[in-house]
């Protein structure tokens, strides 16, 4: 008796996850109506004022995006039990640059990665004979294309957007990796990281479903405790913007146009303190008020990429040179895509 009851939560826990699942989709499929009954019955704002439009977007993108982050973290948990920091570092040590940068890039968009883990992550690649430039582009992909990134430009732009988010953030992973590789700058690594023996990967035990499961419940819970004031603050904004900025505005501030907006979005990018989870719902209102999609991508891009935390923290491994060519390089890329972006679509 007492075996069966032990064993019953473990059964029932994945017919716990299926209940959900259905609950979230039912909830999701009918946010635009409760959105719209919170707004004007609940508390009687007036259709087509700026205030009105203002809380229907957050009432109704709120619940949204924290569904789909849930949806999409608890599977992303699930698939991240099978690929761990010290199996990627396994897989890249001893790889040579090229095939490699785009090897490392798709390795950092699967591996668990933020700003406070950069220096770790730095140091164990390194020493475990994974080239600079490969090192480099699993740092530029992990935090620049993750799946709250994903889940959150899916939801609120389409697949088109998102789709074309994935592979410029990749591409210029890849590229300023390998260039930050060709220009063979690792004698401006802090020498104390070289004089470190990088320790053996410890072995990969075998995991039940179960265990994966509550893997996939953990990322869930730690992931939006993280990042849920940025989601609801980055709501609040877009929302601001979409009720009470004018579009002619901002599409002629951020319009294609302006041959220097997509340079002044990256600068004013860099110092900001933000992620993917504050940006997307920011982004999603300036395009929703005529803003250039280059531009906009620019923008969120250095946010995220080139976040001035994580930089203070790579400075403990980099010098000044290194850090600032790996700024330049990134930077420049971005400029890229937003000059290609803004000419092209």
């Amino acid at each position: 008796m007492t075996a069966g009851i032990t064993a019953s939560p473990q059964r029932a826990f994945p017919w716990f996850v299926a209940a959900a699942a259905i609950i979230g989709a039912v909830l999701y499929v009918e946010l635009p109506a409760l959105a719209s009954l919170v707004t004007y019955g609940a508390l009687g704002l007036t259709r087509g004022s700026h205030l009105a439009a203002s809380v229907e977007f957050f009432v109704y993108e709120t619940p949204k995006v924290l569904l789909l982050l849930t949806a999409v973290v608890f599977a992303v948990g699930i698939l991240r039990s099978f690929v761990t920091p010290e199996r990627s570092r396994r897989l890249l040590s001893g790889k040579r640059e090229g095939a490699a940068n785009g090897f490392a890039a798709l390795l950092g968009v699967a591996t668990p990665f933020c700003s406070c883990s950069a220096v770790p992550l730095f140091i164990g690649f390194v020493t475990a004979g994974v080239p600079l430039g490969v090192t480099f582009s699993f740092l530029i992909a992990a935090p620049m294309v993750n799946e709250v990134a994903v889940v959150l430009l899916f939801g609120l732009l389409g697949w088109k957007v998102t789709a074309l988010y994935v592979a410029t953030g990749l591409a210029i992973a890849i590229l300023a990796g390998w260039t930050l590789g060709r220009m063979k700058l690792e004698r401006f690594v802090e020498p104390w990281v070289w004089e470190l023996t990088g320790a053996p990967a410890p072995a990969l035990a075998t995991r039940t479903w179960n265990e994966r499961i509550d893997d996939g419940r953990v990322a869930v819970r730690d992931t939006l405790s993280r990042v849920w004031p940025y989601i609801v603050a980055g709501i609040a904004v877009g929302a601001g913007i979409h009720g009470y900025v004018p579009a002619d505005a901002l599409g002629t501030i951020m319009g294609r146009e302006t041959w220097w907006a997509v340079p002044l979005a990256v600068l004013l990018g860099i110092p900001m303190y933000s992620n993917a989870a504050g940006m997307i719902p920011i982004v999603q209102a300036l395009l929703g008020k005529g803003a250039a999609l280059g531009t906009v991508l620019a923008f969120m891009m250095s946010v995220i990429a080139l976040s001035f935390p994580e930089l203070i923290i790579l400075r403990k491994v980099l010098r000044l040179p290194l850090l600032a060519a790996f700024v330049g390089v990134v930077a420049a890329g971005i400029l890229i895509v937003g000059f290609l972006f803004n000419a092209l679509l």
